[in-house]
């Protein structure tokens, strides 16, 4: 096997027939690799190769033979055949068996939870007990893994209590670690059929498919519970599927199973991780680049090539719909118990939960009205409720503005018997129900008297604590100065078409605006100092179109005289909640988590290991994953070093070349023929974008962050390196002087390239495996950078 192709060939996808046939090579062989339909085109070009000879009409001519260099080479008619083929070449086949192997060596080592394994491990578990848990990322790579475990018959008795404690005897580490670790030994296989359906030599794509199988951090994160495999998987198998799916006849069978694969692979790409978006777009890139090379074709008529693009895009949004949709659908049929986060969501969601919020709200009154004593829960974002005490607004803040002096009203993220509020008419002086029920409705003005201190809910023009551009939300209490109660709160029901504009108990979402100012009751999301016991601000903003305004009522009773408990049997026979759980459709459940999983980003400040995206290309910081108790011997996420800094390296190179080309070509000096042009340009424009497209996003990003999101941005910065290494023995035969010789001299660097990268990778596979004992100098020894934070906890 040589590291570098031998015999580059043309175009932008190789049809099957080519891919049987080689060529051999020669110092002129780059220009003898056009398609018989360019020949003559490309002669009349390589005649006229001098820049003062050129005309106007040569360059037109020239660049319309590029186009269509960058066209797909079109098999047979297959329109109306179908057929499945499994190609298992030698090179895949030892491509997967080679990278199994590393991935499954040992894998149930170690016996204890390894870094993220703890959540994950945990999601899992409640898979299996069908309780209902919450996650920032969509659910496919959890219910793979469950599915897994399930079929060997775990329960799911999965106890954890930090990072390094052991798994009980009855966990099945290796069904736990069995997907990630078969996703890992498929992506080598997959990257070399990306880069052979982009022409590069055999050599080369073998290459590619060893530097994955050698990548340290690859390798490391193959091996536990974690979702990056899985990603890495699905998006790489998207795009390779994508790269033959358009050069499938139009609406053949093969055509159509294609896309749907290919649609499918990328929506489970985002089913894993919402960062699987990425790739994606990409996909939709390069499709709409092969869209605009057809353009100048003039063999199909603009209705062929615009029926093709909206079919395409019917069938990539169904089927992405299709996948997308029905991966929530299993996990809700799934997690139907109530569970430890699901305060997380709604109040309506947890009511539809068996044993949830329903076992809470049992037999308790549905309307809201006049004496109702009643819980304000905020509806989106952070779980909290509306919450009040003794304690006052400090006379002055830090900053040196003054406060109203008035009652704090804060959002406290906990039941509480100070979080009761009685729903009181204006109009009315006693705080009970009535024999007649004086039902809230939307637009009705009320007031909010706290349960505990009888102080109403009041608003007025004084800045907030934490938020100025706010009005101060307080309980009232009279000084006997000039400043008046302001009490009076209209009800604005959101969803009231569900309820004919009644104010239900759980289902209702209503926002509360005070009426002498117009501003609306929110949640700030800024935490108080220790006077406010660092609970969250409540403030009135006069902007009421947001999200943080808007509440629901959780638990409800009535308030009752002593003497008239009959009034209140006869109030709660009327209208209940349901005793059953509360239904709710799966479209409701659906739209509520996809709004909960985008507002419930990591906000963790800080980390030990995290890192910022300008360390990760050069590999300045790793990840401690887990340790030994009784040694050294440590598992710790860092790449291939040879490999990430010569990608990187690689990357500078292409951009380099691609500028120098251009603006040689705008000097109308052509050093590449339209086909080389057109197959340079390629590489470029799938995996450069590619690494560009899921590497800057992090740029702009403002959560904690880690090394291993990265790992998407490495993946198509490898395929650049493979694509810059064929590359550059293709300008070598092509330019060097004495091409045998300088070709021979560069086929030695790529080998001892390569003995490093072997060499890096037996060396620092000891952090991936974490099963050599090693002494404190040895892991010193590991320590090439000094911002690499090796664990010692032994002499």
């Amino acid at each position: 096997m040589e590291p570098v192709s031998e015999t580059p060939e043309t175009g932008t996808v190789r049809s099957r027939k080519a891919q049987r046939k080689q060529q051999k090579p020669s110092e002129d062989s780059s220009s003898k690799r056009s398609s018989s339909m360019e020949a003559n085109e490309n002669e009349r070009l390589q005649a006229s190769d001098e820049p003062e000879k050129r005309c106007d009409s040569d360059v037109a001519k020239h660049k319309e033979a590029d186009v269509r260099a960058a066209l797909p080479k079109e098999d047979a008619d297959d329109r109306y055949s179908f057929s499945i083929s499994v190609q298992l070449n030698a090179a895949t086949l030892g491509l997967f068996l080679l990278s199994f192997v590393t991935r499954f060596y040992r894998i149930t080592h170690p016996r204890g939870i390894v870094f993220d394994e703890i959540h994950f491990g945990k999601f899992v578990s409640l898979y299996l007990k069908n309780t209902f848990y919450f996650d920032q990322h969509p659910p496919l790579g959890k219910l793979l893994i469950a599915g897994v475990a399930g079929a060997i018959g775990y329960s799911g008795n999965f106890e954890a209590s930090k990072i390094g404690s052991e798994y009980d005897a009855s966990v099945p580490i290796l069904a736990l670690r069995f997907i990630p670790a078969l996703c890992g030994s498929l992506l080598a296989p997959i990257v070399y059929s990306i880069l052979r359906q982009v022409k590069l030599g055999q050599g080369v794509c073998i290459l590619g498919g060893l530097l994955i199988i050698l990548d340290n951090a690859l390798l490391t994160h193959s091996r536990f519970i974690l979702m990056e495999s899985m990603l890495l998987f699905f998006a790489a198998l998207g795009i390779l599927i994508v790269l033959r799916f358009l050069q499938a006849d139009p609406f053949s069978i093969r055509w159509w199973v294609l896309g749907t694969i290919a649609a499918a692979s990328l929506t489970a790409a985002v089913c894993v991780k919402f960062v699987g978006f990425y790739t994606y777009l990409l996909a939709l890139y390069v499709m709409a680049r092969h869209v605009w090379l057809e353009l100048p074709d003039g063999r199909k008529s603009n209705a062929s090539i615009l029926a093709r693009v909206i079919t395409q895009l019917v069938l990539l949004v169904t089927v992405s719909l299709a996948v997308y949709v029905g991966c929530f659908y299993v996990h809700f049929a799934t997690l139907y118990k109530a569970g430890p986060h699901d305060n997380v969501m709604t109040s309506a969601f947890q009511a539809s939960l068996e044993g949830g919020l329903a076992s809470i709200t049992k037999g308790q009154p549905l309307r809201v009205q006049h004496g109702s004593q009643i819980t304000l829960k905020h509806t989106h974002g952070r779980v909290c409720w509306l919450h009040s005490h003794t304690h006052v607004y400090p006379v002055k803040y830090k900053d040196g503005r003054g406060s109203s002096h008035q009652q704090q009203v804060t959002c406290y993220g906990f039941k509480d018997v100070n979080n009761w509020w009685i729903v009181k008419r204006p109009t009315k002086d006693n705080l009970m129900v009535d024999e007649e029920p004086d039902y809230i409705e939307h637009g009705d003005v009320v007031q909010l008297v706290h349960g505990v201190t009888s102080r109403a809910l009041n608003s007025h023009d004084v800045a907030s604590p934490m938020s100025p551009l706010c009005q101060e939300v307080s309980c009232y209490i009279d000084y006997n100065i000039s400043m008046p109660a302001n009490l009076l709160w209209r009800v604005e029901i959101l969803n009231g078409k569900e309820s004919k504009n009644k104010w239900h108990a759980i289902t209702s979402q209503v926002r509360l605006v005070h009426v002498n100012t117009t501003a609306a009751l929110k949640y700030t999301g800024e935490q108080l100092p220790d006077w406010g016991y660092n609970q969250f601000e409540v403030a009135a903003d006069r902007r009421q179109q947001t999200i943080d305004t808007i509440w629901n009522v959780e638990e409800h009773r009535y308030t009752q005289h002593q003497d008239k408990k009959e009034v209140l049997s006869k109030l709660l026979a009327t209208e209940m909640i349901p005793t059953e759980p509360t239904k709710l459709s799966f479209w409701s459940k659906f739209s509520e988590l996809q709004l909960k999983m985008l507002m419930h980003a990591d906000k963790l400040e800080s980390h030990m290991y995290s890192s910022e995206p300008h360390e990760w290309p050069l590999l300045d910081k790793g990840i401690a994953y887990w340790i030994d108790s009784e040694s050294n011997a440590q598992i710790h996420l860092l790449g291939n070093l040879v490999v990430w800094y010569s990608a990187t390296f690689a990357i500078v190179l292409y951009v380099g070349l691609l500028v120098l080309y251009l603006m040689r070509r705008r000097r109308l000096m052509f050093d590449l023929n339209p086909t080389e042009w057109a197959r340079f340009r390629l590489g470029g424009e799938i995996f450069l974008v590619g690494y560009l497209m899921h590497y800057l996003p992090y740029l702009f990003v403002e959560r904690t962050l880690f090394l291993y999101n990265y790992l998407p941005a490495l993946l198509f910065k490898v395929l650049l390196l493979c694509f810059v290494l064929d590359h550059c023995q293709l300008a070598l035969r092509k330019f060097a002087h004495r091409p045998a010789l300088v070709v021979g001299i560069f086929r030695a660097i790529v080998v001892a390239w390569f003995a490093g990268v072997l060499y890096f990778f037996q060396r620092y596979s000891v952090l991936s495996y974490g099963t050599t004992t090693l002494s404190a100098d040895d892991v010193l020894a590991l320590r090439l950078k000094d911002t690499w934070d090796l664990i010692v906890h032994k002499p």
